[in-house]
């Protein structure tokens, strides 16, 4: 399988993206080729640093990149050469089979729609997430896709959702759970509660709403909102277990006593963290575009590009765009939802 990296893209870049590409070069061997898009110069300078050589990297150079601040939409048209929107023509010539990006994130999304194009049927992409916890990881979309979103995309999101949850994470018949501030149908506003109506005449397995107390405890198999809630829930969540995790620390080292007691308990505690670590999957996956892109967070670390190149190498294998095409035409040649 072939691969593109954004090797400019992220809070750390090229640094961590590149021993990122390494990372993943060494402990994935079906990976024929490893694309680093960017500035030439730049990544021969981590690569060497890294003392590594590989025939499988090649490197595309691009003379711009897309910071964070700047606008999505006007970044894409004006900076024709950014290291992103290489990463996906590399894709849409056909060249690669996916790409991964920790750069920004409206900008994958917008050269992904522009380049790319939606699958048919399909309005809107969506950021599908995997969201660990202590009993079973979840899917999260919209992860920070669509700030907003109508009750339509909602339930698409839900659609494309579903498929993920069934191939990537071996769910059967996934449950769905539709985010909102109470499980009642009378709760949430008027796009929550037309989408939750629209769910329910669906055949999917729709279990109504969910709050954001029962995310982490008892979680349905896909959990669905606009990607403004789901982008802010994502980066409170991760941070909300690092500051967790950070006091435990603290606390556990301030004496001899409690050092002595984390002894006893440091196996469950690394268990834990490691289970909860965002870092262990990397990538998250743009759906509805036709190919397969991968964003990450800005600030991953070599061991999340390593992952988020992984999910790459997983995405290809899953094949799920025709999945979410057959998905979506079902539900447009039934009788119209709306109403």
């Amino acid at each position: 399988m072939k691969i593109a990296l954004d090797a400019m893209g992220g809070d750390y870049a090229p640094k961590n993206t590149i021993e990122g590409a390494v990372l993943a070069l060494k402990e994935f061997p079906l990976i024929e080729e490893l694309v680093l898009v960017g500035n030439t110069s730049a990544i021969e300078t981590e690569l060497k640093r890294a003392g590594y050589e590989d025939a499988r990297i090649n490197i595309v150079h691009a003379t711009e990149v897309v910071d964070m601040d700047e606008s999505a939409a006007r970044a894409i048209r004006q900076k024709k050469d950014a290291s992103i929107s290489r990463a996906i023509d590399l894709v849409k010539n056909g060249r690669v089979q996916a790409m991964v990006s920790a750069g920004h994130t409206g900008a994958a999304v917008a050269a992904s729609v522009l380049k790319l194009r939606t699958l048919k049927g399909v309005e809107r992409p969506a950021v599908a997430c995997i969201l660990p916890t202590e009993r079973k990881a979840f899917v999260l979309i919209d992860a920070g896709a669509n700030p907003n979103s109508e009750a339509d995309n909602l339930l698409q999101f839900a659609i494309m959702g579903s498929v993920y949850a069934r191939y990537v994470l071996d769910r059967v018949n996934p449950s769905i759970g539709l985010l909102s501030i109470g499980e009642e149908d009378t709760t949430g506003n008027e796009i929550t509660k037309e989408a939750s109506k629209l769910l329910k005449r669906t055949a999917l397995n729709f279990q109504g709403n969910i709050e954001g107390s029962d995310l982490f405890e008892n979680p349905p198999d896909v959990v669905v909102c606009d990607g403004f809630t789901g982008n802010v829930l994502l980066k409170t969540a991760e941070a909300a277990a690092l500051a967790i995790f950070a006091s435990l620390k603290r606390q556990l080292f301030k004496s001899r006593l409690r050092k002595l007691g984390a002894l006893l308990v440091k196996d469950a505690f690394i268990t834990i963290r490691n289970r909860l670590n965002p870092d262990a999957y990397g990538g998250s996956q743009l759906l509805g575009v036709n190919g397969t892109c991968i964003i990450a967070h800005g600030s991953s670390s070599p061991v999340a590009i390593k992952n988020a190149i992984r999910a790459a190498a997983h995405a290809i294998q899953y094949e799920l765009n025709p999945h979410i095409i057959e998905e979506i035409q079902k539900y447009e040649l039934r009788a119209p939802l709306r109403g």
